[in-house]
């Protein structure tokens, strides 16, 4: 489940590219808190302990805005595409009790049938879950599954009190997860059954 971890901030008063570089430069991320109405709020983030804490998918976070405690969710994390050091993130208010829509990632567990491969072609799922119950990824067992095997949306199990968010009609004939025999595989054995003939 979404672990809820402290930050203190700083609000900022000065925007803009130059004022970012400034922020980053020193070591801190430049952030816009928005949500529920409320004017979005620029914020100055600590760098180091920032950066542990978004590891984790959907994480929550205990905003300390000089004295004034606010819960949020990071919504967008903007990276340098050649240093992927963080530039910017968006946070959203979260109040408590509140449930969200957010992709949680998920993690393949087991092993399919011996000379397949699980092939996953989806690697989040868009759920609704409260904001802080969210969980930090949705297992799908691949264990013995035989080739031709396909996992689908209404085929996970969720954690109870998260829900798949409803999409296009055609969204549950999709297939997360496909068991498939590496062609590579077929192939050497047709070659070793001709060599095998021609002896």
């Amino acid at each position: 489940m979404a672990e809820t971890n402290k930050l203190s901030v700083e609000l900022r008063d000065k925007f803009g590219k130059g004022a970012a570089r400034k922020i980053r430069a020193a070591g801190k991320i430049p952030a816009v808190l928005y949500g529920h109405g409320t004017e979005p709020r620029h914020l100055t983030l600590p760098g180091h302990e920032t950066m542990l804490l978004i590891r984790k998918a959907n994480a929550l976070i205990e905003l300390d805005i000089e004295g004034d405690a606010q819960l949020a969710l990071v919504r967008d994390v903007q990276r340098d595409p050649v240093r992927q050091i963080i530039e910017h993130l968006d946070l959203a208010v979260i109040r408590k009790g509140e449930r969200v829509e957010v992709d949680v990632p998920l993690h393949l567990v087991g092993d399919p049938f011996p000379g397949t491969i699980a092939v996953q072609d989806a690697t989040t799922i868009l759920v609704s879950a409260d904001a802080t119950a969210i969980p930090s990824f949705i297992e799908v067992s691949v264990e013995g599954l035989e080739d031709g095997t396909l996992i689908h949306r209404n085929d996970l199990k969720l954690p109870e009190g998260t829900e798949l968010v409803d999409l296009a009609e055609d969204a549950e004939e999709v297939a997360l997860v496909s068991i498939q025999t590496p062609r590579g595989e077929d192939e050497d054995d047709d070659a070793e059954t001709e060599e095998a003939a021609a002896e």
